[in-house]
C-alpha cells in the first residue's frame, strides 16, 4: 500500500476513534489496528506524536474550510454588519461538515479536542495561521467594539463553544440534516454578541 494511502487510513481511523472515545483514551496501537495496520507503530512512523496526529486531522479539514472562507470573505469585505462577519465565520465550517456526508465524525472530533487545554491551544495557533480567519475575527471585533474587553473576551469564548459543541451535537443526533442549521447558529451567535450587558 502507498504511504499516502496508509496516512489517510490512519487519519480517518483516528478521527473516528477520537470523536467516539476522546483523544487521550485511544492509544496509537488502537488507531493502527483500526486503520488495518499490522505494525502497531504505524501512527508514530507516519505522524510522530499524538499531538501531531491531531494537527494532521485538523489540517486535512482546514483546506476546504479555508477555500469557502476566502470565497465568503470577498463578499463581506467592508461590511459593518455583525451578521455578515459571523456568517463568514460559521457557514464555511457548517458547509464543510455537510459536505462530508455519512459517516462523519469531524464535528465530534473537534469537540473532543476543545476539551483539552493543550490541544485547544495548538488548534487555535494553527487556525490563526489563516489570514482569512484573522480578517474575519477582526471584522467581528470591529462590530462589537462597544463591548467592554472582558465581556468581548467572554462572549468570544461562548460563541466558539456554541459553534463547536452544537455542531458536534448535530452530527451525533441528526447527521443528515445540516440545512438551516448554519443559519440558526448564526442567529444565536449574533444574539449572544448583541445581548445587553448588565
Amino acid at each position: 500500500m502507498h504511504s499516502d494511502d496508509t496516512r489517510e487510513l490512519i487519519l480517518v481511523a483516528a478521527e473516528r476513534l477520537f470523536a467516539e472515545r476522546g483523544v487521550f483514551t485511544v492509544s496509537n496501537r488502537q488507531v493502527s489496528e483500526s486503520a488495518g495496520q499490522r505494525n502497531s507503530s504505524a501512527v508514530g512512523y507516519h505522524f510522530g506524536t499524538k499531538d501531531d496526529l491531531v494537527l494532521a486531522i485538523v489540517k486535512k479539514h482546514a483546506r476546504p474550510i479555508e477555500e469557502r472562507r476566502v470565497r465568503m470573505l470577498t463578499e463581506v469585505e467592508g461590511s459593518t454588519d455583525l451578521r455578515d462577519w459571523v456568517s463568514c465565520l460559521v457557514l464555511p465550517y457548517i458547509e464543510h461538515l455537510a459536505s462530508i456526508g455519512e459517516p462523519s465524525s469531524y464535528a465530534r472530533f473537534s469537540a473532543q479536542v476543545m476539551t483539552d487545554p493543550t490541544l485547544r491551544g495548538l488548534v487555535y495557533e494553527t487556525a490563526l495561521e489563516s489570514p482569512a480567519l484573522r480578517r474575519i475575527l477582526e471584522g467581528v471585533r470591529s462590530c462589537v467594539g462597544d463591548l467592554p474587553e472582558s465581556v468581548r473576551r467572554t462572549r468570544g469564548d461562548m460563541v466558539r463553544q456554541l459553534m463547536v459543541h452544537m455542531s458536534a451535537e448535530r452530527e451525533r443526533s441528526n447527521p443528515r440534516e445540516w440545512t438551516g442549521f448554519g443559519t440558526d447558529l448564526v442567529d444565536a451567535m449574533v444574539g449572544l454578541w448583541r445581548a445587553p450587558v448588565t
